[in-house]
This record gives C-alpha cells, sequence and structure tokens, in this order.
C-alpha cells in the first residue's frame, strides 16, 4: 500500500477560480459534498472523467465547498502539527446512521433465538468470533477451530498466537462490567495490560521518544502512519478522554460516530508499542455498550475487517491527507458495522432453522432446555466433537452447575456417552442420536 496523493489546496483553488466567472459556475452546478452518493477523496478524482466536461481540479473544489458548509470541527483533537480534525454528514452517512437505528430499533423484529433466554449464547459466540479475528488483525496465527477449543475447554494457550486470542477474550469480557464508569487512563491501561499480558515485555509499555514505532505495511515496509511525539501522549489520552466523557458538544454527536471517532483518536494517537489496534476495537465496543447500543454484544467488526484490511487503512489515510476529515473513516466503519450486523441477523436465522429441526424431533414434553437443544443441533452436525462440561459452561456464559446438569441430563438419557480423560468428564455423541431423537417423538 501507498499513502494516497496530498489533495490540492482547495484554497487556493477557489481564490484563483473567483478571479473569474468559473467559480459561479460551479456553485451553480450544485455539486454536494458526496456526488452520486460516493464520498471521494483526491485519488480517486483525478483519476476518474468528472461530469460535464469539468476538470478533476474544479470537481475537486466543488465537492470541497459544499463539504465546508458542513464542516464540524473537533477542538481539542489536534494533529501533530496542530490542526483540529472534523467531520461532515452527508447524505451516504444520515443514511447509514438511519439503516442502523432502523435495525436495532426495539420495533423491529429479530430472529427466534435472539431472546432473554437464549441472547447469552450468541454473546458468548460474539465475545469469541471478534477475539479470534481482533488478534488474527495482529498477527495471531491461529485457526478460527484451534482458538474455540482451546475457550471452550478452558486449556492454557500453547503458542503467542492463542494467548493473543485468549487475552483479548478476557478483556472483552470484561470490558462489558465496566460500562458503568467513564473512560480514564487507568481503564484504558487496565484493558491495554490485559490485551498483553503473557505477551509484551512488560505490562504497559508506552512509545518511547526515537523508537521509530509506527503503523508499516507488511508487504513494503512502508511507513504509513507516524504517531504524534511520544512525549505528547499524556496529555493527547487525558484529551481523548475528556471528550468521551462530554455528555454534550458544540453539536449534537451520534454516538456510533463519537464511538468511531473514538476509535480513530486512539489509533492516531498509538500510546503504546504493541497493542493498539485491539485496545481501540476493545474501546470502540465499550464506548457502544455505555450507550446502550445492545446489537454491540453480538457483532464482530475485526471479522469484516480482516476480510479487507487494505480498506480500514485507505480509510484512515484519506482522513490524514486530506485536511484531517474523519467523514472517511467514518463512513468505512459505519459499512463494516452494518456488514456486522446484516451478518448476525443472517447467522441467527440459520442458528434458528438449526434449532427448529432439533425441535421436531423432540415432543413438547421432553423437557430440553434452549442450550441442550443447540447442543444436539451441533452434535447431530458435528458428531466426533468432544463435549466438556467447562466448554459448554464457556459456549453459554452458564455457571458451572447449570452446564453440569445439562450435559449430564443429555447423558442420562442416552444421547451423549460418558467417559473418563483424566481427572475430568467428557462425552462424545452417540452413533445413533438422530434415530433416538427420532424415538422420542
Amino acid at each position: 500500500m501507498t499513502i494516497p496523493d496530498q489533495p490540492p489546496d482547495a484554497r487556493a483553488l477557489i481564490t484563483q477560480l473567483a478571479q473569474t466567472d468559473r467559480l459561479t459556475e460551479l456553485l451553480n452546478r450544485g455539486i454536494g459534498p458526496a456526488p452520486e452518493g460516493k464520498y471521494r477523496h483526491w485519488e480517486t478524482i483525478r483519476r476518474m472523467k468528472a461530469p460535464g466536461g469539468i476538470r478533476p481540479e474544479e470537481f475537486w473544489v466543488a465537492q470541497k465547498m459544499a463539504r465546508l458548509g458542513m464542516k464540524r470541527n473537533i477542538p481539542t483533537f489536534v494533529c501533530a502539527e496542530g490542526r483540529p480534525f472534523s467531520y461532515t454528514l452527508p447524505d451516504p452517512l444520515l443514511l447509514y446512521l438511519h439503516e442502523l437505528d432502523r435495525r436495532i430499533g426495539g420495533t423491529i423484529r429479530v430472529p427466534e433465538p435472539l431472546t432473554r433466554e437464549t441472547g447469552q449464547r450468541f454473546i458468548q459466540m460474539s465475545i469469541m468470533e471478534e477475539a479470534i479475528t481482533s488478534s488474527q488483525l495482529e498477527g495471531a496465527a491461529t485457526t478460527r477451530r484451534v482458538a474455540k477449543e482451546m475457550i471452550r475447554t478452558g486449556r492454557k494457550p500453547l503458542t503467542t498466537g492463542e494467548r493473543m486470542i485468549l487475552n483479548n477474550y478476557r478483556a472483552m469480557r470484561n470490558i462489558r462490567q465496566q460500562t458503568e464508569v467513564p473512560l480514564t487512563v487507568a481503564l484504558i491501561e487496565d484493558v491495554h495490560a490485559t490485551l498483553t499480558e503473557g505477551v509484551s515485555s512488560e505490562p504497559i509499555t508506552y512509545r518511547e521518544p526515537g523508537d521509530g514505532i509506527g503503523v508499516y505495511d507488511n508487504v513494503t515496509n512502508t511507513l504509513l502512519h507516524l504517531p504524534p511525539p511520544a512525549g505528547e501522549t499524556p496529555e493527547r489520552l487525558r484529551a481523548l478522554c475528556a471528550f468521551v466523557n462530554a455528555a454534550e458538544h458544540t453539536h449534537f454527536m451520534h454516538p456510533v460516530v463519537k464511538a468511531i471517532i473514538l476509535h480513530f483518536w486512539f489509533a492516531y494517537v498509538h500510546p503504546f508499542q504493541d497493542g493498539n489496534g485491539r485496545t481501540a476495537r476493545a474501546l470502540f465496543y465499550w464506548y457502544l455498550l455505555k450507550q446502550d447500543f445492545w446489537i454491540a454484544e453480538y457483532v464482530s467488526i475485526s471479522r469484516i475487517l480482516k476480510k479487507a484490511p487494505a480498506r480500514y487503512a485507505k480509510s484512515f489515510l484519506y482522513s490524514e491527507t486530506d485536511d484531517n476529515d474523519l467523514t472517511y473513516f467514518i463512513l468505512s466503519q459505519m459499512k463494516v458495522l452494518l456488514r456486522s450486523v446484516e451478518d448476525l441477523f443472517a447467522y441467527m436465522s440459520a442458528k434458528s432453522e438449526e434449532i427448529q429441526s432439533v425441535s421436531e424431533l423432540l415432543s413438547p414434553g421432553a423437557g430440553f432446555n434452549h442450550r441442550q437443544r443447540a447442543l444436539l443441533s451441533h452434535a447431530l452436525r458435528h458428531p466426533r466433537t468432544v463435549y466438556t462440561i467447562e466448554s459448554h459452561l464457556n459456549s453459554h456464559g452458564v455457571s458451572y452447575q447449570t452446564a453440569r446438569t445439562d450435559v449430564l441430563t443429555l447423558a442420562e438419557k442416552g444421547l451423549l456417552s460418558k467417559s473418563r480423560l483424566g481427572r475430568a468428564f467428557v462425552f462424545i455423541p452417540v452413533d445413533d442420536l438422530a434415530e433416538r431423537l427420532r424415538g422420542r417423538t
């Protein structure tokens, strides 16, 4: 990846065009901040054929003038040169926010599995998914299957990658318990320490002057982002906390937009030697949960980011190179969040069908709860899976006694075979599970 071209000075071009009638002609065209619903950077505009036969520079100027009219500054968030970051609210962003609000609103019906009874299972699965993919984005070389097996069985991590994932899992669980407290540097340090325990040599490792730490392209080793001087880190983190904790700003700020700005701000400051990306994403989730965006407990943005990491980096660089305009990054993250929500609903619908298929094999009076039906559904699709009380506990977020009762009951009914492995019990589906279930109807 290369750093995008620096856009031409829009103010200088406006001054130049104002000396002729050309500026008036451009204004009369009514070009908005995001023509055709696309918030374009100069890197795209300079290569495209502008509409109406105007030059790319003129098309750029017209867009910039429209954006200036809706610019919203964040005075306390400034770049290394002291210029504030800002963002706009073009129609595409308003549409994304409306769609997100519509999908998560209380009047919207969600697939059957997402109820008070079954929701905890989906939360557990989401936390595991985010922990795994967020760590994989940072280089954890472990498969999803092995990582989930480690978390569910409670075994100790065997590699650095597994340690990163387990740390991320613990951090994601911990932040759910801290949504009533304000953001502080101490809280940030606590999240970071959990994420890097056993991975970094020190529990909290801030950048130091002259250490050369930045964000580099993994292929070309090109420096993509040079953080502000390390000596400014304490002041910048305090400013970030004040911004997050403020109940009001000079303008209304949608909570999701504010969460995305928090994500960008932390990544821009890049305060630590390691674990900045994982910490930024954890804080993003923390703030959404703090603002009662319940859907945040069920989605994984890292899974979407992992599919196209270059888009994330490019949106970050677009914001840096175009007058600190955060709109590029906000739009990109909104797309990721909406995609995560869509995938969640599709996944829940599929799970609903699976559970329903198992329910059809059971008589209404059989007495199996939703956790047992979920295990049976999984066992029918994965007949060689080995289950333990701890794996069942970790899959559903219940107490040890509840998990023990669930699994032992299935064994007593002849649906799981129980044996010992060391000091622990293990359970495997019986060979004729489907037939035995049909025999209960």
